[in-house]
């Protein structure tokens, strides 16, 4: 294959990408959102191990609120952007309402991490402490900016339209159409 070709095929790809995407540019908030409920997911174990060795009140509570807030938004996320269909308003405040929870429940926690590495010394020298609260301010970024992302949607959306995806035609293409229309 040659380099032009390739070169096409990719310009193809990334042009039926964007016809993708002005479809359906909720994808993008919902991609973000996934992204941080993986971020959490993954790091499950390093926040649990923090919750055995720390063991303030209600840090548990908000591992569980956590983990189930992020799996009930993406259901209110697509309940929310029903296919051919008007925004489902309910279900999109509902999905702002579970993420104001996550914020909250991962700001309550990293507060308990931090009051137990001021009150006990021992706790200090535990890495998976640092990187459970390392990985909670980046869960907090990422979710952020799936909300505001999910805010901007019909912004968005504006913006994708106004990228031209026409497929570029040949000259010989251009021509026959020409003729065609004269008949």
């Amino acid at each position: 294959m040659t380099k032009q070709k390739l070169l096409e095929g990719f310009r193809e790809f990334i042009r039926k990408k964007i016809v993708g995407l002005k479809r359906k540019p909720q994808i993008i908030p919902m991609i973000v959102l996934g992204i941080a409920f993986i971020i959490y997911s993954f790091n499950l174990t390093n926040v649990s191990d923090t919750t055995a060795r720390i063991n303030y009140s209600g840090m548990g509570l908000s591992q569980f609120c956590t983990m189930l807030f992020s799996m009930l938004s993406f259901v209110c996320f697509l309940n929310a952007f029903p296919h051919r269909k008007k925004v489902n308003v309910p279900m999109l405040v509902l999905l702002f309402v579970m993420n104001g929870i996550l914020v909250g429940c991962d700001i309550f926690y990293i507060a308990q991490i931090t009051r137990s590495l001021e009150e006990n010394a021992a706790n200090r020298d535990l890495l998976y402490i640092y990187q459970a609260r390392d990985m909670l301010h980046v869960h907090l970024i990422v979710l952020g900016v799936g909300t505001v992302l999910t805010t901007l949607l019909p912004v968005i959306r504006k913006l994708l339209n106004k990228i031209n995806t026409n497929p570029e035609l040949e000259k010989g293409a251009e021509m026959a159409g020409i003729v065609l229309s004269e008949d």
